[in-house]
């Protein structure tokens, strides 16, 4: 970090939020906005002009997503810090930001206390996330695991027994409708049946 007073770069393409932020950041006195963007790609325009501290940016992009955008600043700057914001609280989303060493994750709506204090974890401990996401993690980690099944294939049985479709499921975890029928089968092979619903009580059976 380079001065007392940080300056900050915001990316998202909901112009919504954009008044929201310009609110926001005139009431913080150790943060400087100085730019709001549409895009990862307008961003780096500007990047090299700005060298912000820390990026606050949203997960989808119609072009260039987020996540992906982490690793493009970074090239310009190893040290910047990076946010990212969503309204999805999905696991796998999640992992795939810290994997691509984000520094924090917040949940939208994002209010002005929520950005102010990920920032000042962000600025003083170097990472920062929601409560809701702490809980989702913890969640995740807390969940049965079958011994029997592979890593996917408990992530697949998970998403089954909270009633997700095929699409739902192959959109979760990044893979096409015909993976997770493939994981599936397995599954049902496994466990000797020939539907879902005989899955998900086999299942239950197995974690009295």
């Amino acid at each position: 970090m380079k001065s007392n007073i940080l300056k900050i770069i915001v990316i998202d393409n909901d112009r919504l939020f954009h008044a929201a932020y310009r609110y926001y950041f005139e009431t913080y006195q150790d943060y400087s906005l100085q730019g709001i963007y549409n895009s990862v790609e307008d961003a780096l325009e500007n990047y090299d002009d700005l060298l912000p501290d820390i990026i606050v940016s949203e997960v989808s992009m119609p072009e260039v997503c987020g996540i992906k955008g982490i690793g493009l600043f970074r090239k310009r700057d190893p040290d910047v810090k990076v946010i990212m914001i969503s309204a999805q609280k999905d696991f796998a989303i999640i992992k795939k930001a810290f994997k691509n060493q984000a520094n924090g994750y917040l949940t939208k709506p994002v209010t002005k206390k929520r950005l102010y204090n990920a920032l000042n974890s962000v600025k003083y401990e170097g990472a920062t996330m929601s409560n809701d996401i702490v809980k989702a993690v913890i969640s995740m980690f807390h969940r049965k695991s079958y011994h029997n099944f592979s890593e996917r294939e408990n992530q697949i049985i998970d998403y089954l027994c909270q009633g997700a479709t095929y699409k739902l499921i192959a959109d979760k975890l990044f893979v096409t409708t015909s993976t997770v029928n493939f994981h599936i089968q397995n599954i049902y092979l496994k466990l000797d049946v020939n539907s879902k619903s005989e899955a998900l009580t086999k299942l239950q059976e197995m974690e009295n």
